[in-house]
């Protein structure tokens, strides 16, 4: 249990009003918020003009009106990019219950700029927050901005705890957009200035985090790992469909660290050797940056074009539903932080083939099957072998999903707990 006052960053999520959907550290943003703006709490907001301190119900007010601004969790047979999925598929029409609304983004605006107007005109000064407060930073929004931050040397009875997500900037840099690099150094360089605790997705990246500060003089403050929970939509039960042919899925932003290239190539192969019989690859998520090759081959390679379907704006019930309708989850990435499609496959009861990174290695050491993102005879063999009738490879990976439970966000708020409570 937490003796401190709660002084909890709200600025990515006022940022994420105008916004219908979530990334995966605005989940991770919400979860804290909603965990720990309990009694003695107040939100911060960091501003050009200084950091501004908001009550417990104006900043529960803020975490509330994002999270109810998320149309994209409606039910499975609601979401229109989940029902036109199943048809392409081979499955009959899906009725909706209710119908998604439809996302307004000039009403979120309108909210965000009330809510900005609000924050500028009630938020109080850092005078105002708390003695003795435990600050929480769970997103990496203006950390590469170390002056917005100069205030907790003057508030010296605050305690600060970051979150650090992953290093891939620094230790992948080819796969950013240009100047990342030193925006994430200046990012871990605020960190290691002021962190009394740091908090992880993985044991991964906490061993990273740790290197590169120590490489940059800082010291190795306590770092707390807590896997990422899988949020309830993903389960063994619920809506599904019947694909008419073996079904695969990769999901993420089309990016070079993604891998996606491989599994095109792959899938072009598929077409030459497998024609009409090839099975059809879903590649959930948007278009990213300098993925020109992949993309390419997405709209212009006719082995592509004619078994793979890009889908974008799935909601969480409508992938949940898909993972539990496809005959494996494809992860073949180079890098990453932590690797939640990996879990919410295997509480779905998906077979998962991954990359051999060792994030996946332990995350999913139990159920998946790995293969180096290099190794393309290897997913080819991996894949074809899935796809078979009745497939041996495809029964022991199921089996290997019997009895998993997957990571919650109560167990994560258990493994940080205790480095928190004792700042």
């Amino acid at each position: 249990m937490i003796d401190r006052p709660i002084a909890f960053d709200l600025t990515r999520l006022v940022t994420r009003l105008r916004h219908a959907s979530p990334s995966g550290i605005d989940r991770v943003d919400l979860a804290y918020a909603r965990a720990y703006l309990g009694r003695d709490s107040v939100g911060v907001v960091s501003t050009a003009a200084g950091p501004r301190i908001l009550d417990r119900h104006r900043a529960r007010a803020i975490v509330e009106a994002v999270a109810a601004g998320w149309v994209e969790d409606c039910e499975a047979p609601d979401d229109p990019v989940y029902r036109q999925l199943a048809l392409r598929c081979g499955a009959s029409a899906i009725a909706p219950v209710n119908e998604a609304p439809r996302a307004d983004t000039g009403a979120r605006r309108r909210i965000q700029a009330r809510t900005a107007a609000e924050i500028a005109l009630r938020g109080r000064t850092v005078d105002a927050l708390p003695r003795d407060a435990l600050y929480l930073h769970t997103s990496h929004l203006r950390l590469d901005n170390p002056r917005r931050f100069d205030w907790l040397y003057t508030r010296r009875d605050v305690r600060s705890a970051f979150f650090v997500h992953d290093l891939i900037p620094i230790t992948h840099p080819e796969y950013g957009r240009a100047g990342e690099v030193e925006r994430h150094r200046a990012r871990l360089r605020t960190i290691g200035r002021h962190a009394a605790a740091i908090l992880v997705n993985s044991a991964d990246t906490g061993h990273r985090t740790l290197d590169h500060l120590a490489a940059e003089g800082f010291g190795r403050p306590p770092v707390a790992v807590g896997h990422l929970g899988v949020e309830p939509a993903f389960g063994r039960e619920g809506p599904r469909f019947h694909p008419d042919r073996p079904t695969f899925l990769v999901c993420g932003t089309i990016e070079s660290r993604k891998n996606h290239l491989l599994l095109f190539q792959i899938w072009r192969h598929l077409a030459e050797r497998h024609g009409a019989d090839t099975p059809r690859l879903i590649v959930v998520g948007r278009r990213g940056w300098e993925a020109e090759s992949a993309i390419d081959m997405l709209e212009r390679c006719p082995g592509v074009r004619a078994h793979a379907i890009e889908a974008t704006g799935l909601s969480t019930h409508g992938l949940a539903a898909l993972m539990r309708s496809c005959t494996a989850l494809l992860m073949p990435s180079f890098t990453e932080g932590y690797g939640i499609p990996l879990v919410e496959a295997a509480a779905s009861g998906l077979p998962v083939v991954a990359s051999d990174i060792p994030v996946h290695r332990e995350i999913a050491e139990g159920f998946a099957l790995f293969r180096d993102p290099l190794d393309g005879p290897g997913w080819i063999q991996a894949i074809e072998s899935l796809a078979t009738p009745a497939s041996p490879l495809r029964s022991d990976l199921a089996g290997r999903l019997d009895g998993y439970r997957p990571p919650s966000w109560a167990a994560h708020f258990d493994a940080v707990g205790p480095t928190l409570a004792a700042l």
